[in-house]
């Protein structure tokens, strides 16, 4: 099969060289990135690193397709289970506890591999955090309450205004992004994506955190992924999906607005629960969600040149992988 290797000699891809602090494996929902950590995980002594928003809260299992508990006692797993569902979880949580996982495993003489497809946390662990404005309560409360009388597309609409380079990578409807990009260009005046430009020309790479192999699981056959993605909502569904949503709402706590609530079927859910639409309609809306998720997921790891591009659509690519991780490791005289 194809493998494409992007990106130069050095840190997250190409012919690695230096230190190795990790392997990575990202790619889109529904892409075999479980299979592909596992099988590695049973050639090599790792430990698995998780890098998604969703895995980090307790409660949150079907829809999420967390790993199995037969799966975590085969292999170590972290940064999974984390997290309360009405607690909130940045990707500047996200490196701190990465970093730190990374470093004890690496102490252990064990090989830390990254596997998720929250490719901001991946950017933020890669590219480091960017200097921009703390958040700012007031101005938060103020846009909520804006966006619940306007709706986020109009607050989507605004940003494109401001910041279209921002706007132009967000979903409508991605409440919690295009509110945090509002709030930066109130409080400094400047657009998110100048802060991101303004990182991109820094070279703020580091050997022990952010030196790894990123292994990309890529497809042009949207039509593979596609049925990928569907079998996954149909297996969510029957395995009670939706009674996991509904035990999550009689908590009480728990709102609509919480990132937790706003995962990609979560959301979908909750709102089928509310009757903003038939029951009938959840398992497309929440197919299409799931697609759209993926196309942005697939967005973001094109702007990441540093990655090995592994057509996760043909036969063999998870032997691919495993080889590719094997040699990877007995080179540099890794675990």
């Amino acid at each position: 099969m194809e493998n494409r290797v992007v990106g130069d000699a050095g840190s997250a891809g190409g012919d690695v060289a230096g230190d190795i602090a990790y392997v990575a494996i990202a790619g889109p929902t529904a892409s075999g990135k479980t299979a592909a950590a596992m099988a590695i995980a049973r050639t090599r002594p790792v430990e698995i690193v998780s890098v998604d928003s969703a895995l980090v809260y307790r409660g949150m299992d079907i829809g999420t397709a967390k790993p199995s508990a037969a799966e975590r006692a085969e292999v170590p797993h972290h940064l999974i289970d984390i997290r309360d569902p009405i607690e909130r979880y940045s990707a500047a949580a996200f490196v701190e506890d990465a970093q730190r996982a990374i470093a004890d495993i690496r102490a252990r003489g064990r090989l830390p591999l990254l596997v998720g497809g929250t490719m901001l946390y991946f950017k933020a662990l890669i590219d480091g955090l960017d200097a921009m404005p703390s958040a700012d309560t007031a101005l938060r409360a103020r846009l909520e309450a804006e966006a619940a009388v306007v709706g986020w597309p109009a607050m989507h609409a605004k940003l494109a205004q401001v910041d279209p380079v921002t706007a132009a990578r967000l979903a409508p409807a991605d409440s919690q992004r295009i509110q945090r990009a509002l709030e930066v260009w109130h409080v400094s005046g400047l657009p998110l994506s100048h802060f991101h430009a303004a990182k991109a020309d820094k070279d703020t790479m580091n050997s022990d955190t952010t030196n790894g192999v990123l292994f990309s699981l890529e497809t042009e056959d949207r039509t593979w992924l596609h049925t990928r993605i569907a079998q996954r909502f149909d297996t969510m569904l029957t395995d009670g999906f939706m009674d996991e949503v509904k035990a999550l709402r009689a908590r009480g706590d728990l709102t609509p607005d919480l990132p937790s609530m706003r995962c990609v079927g979560y959301r979908q859910a909750w709102e089928t629960l509310d009757g903003d639409w038939p029951t009938t309609e959840l398992r497309e809306r929440g197919i299409a969600a799931t697609r759209q998720l993926a196309k942005r997921q697939m967005t973001w790891l094109r702007s990441m040149p540093k990655r090995r591009i592994v057509a996760c659509d043909q036969p063999g690519v998870i032997a691919d992988i495993v080889r590719q991780v094997s040699q990877i490791a007995e080179r540099k005289g890794l675990a």
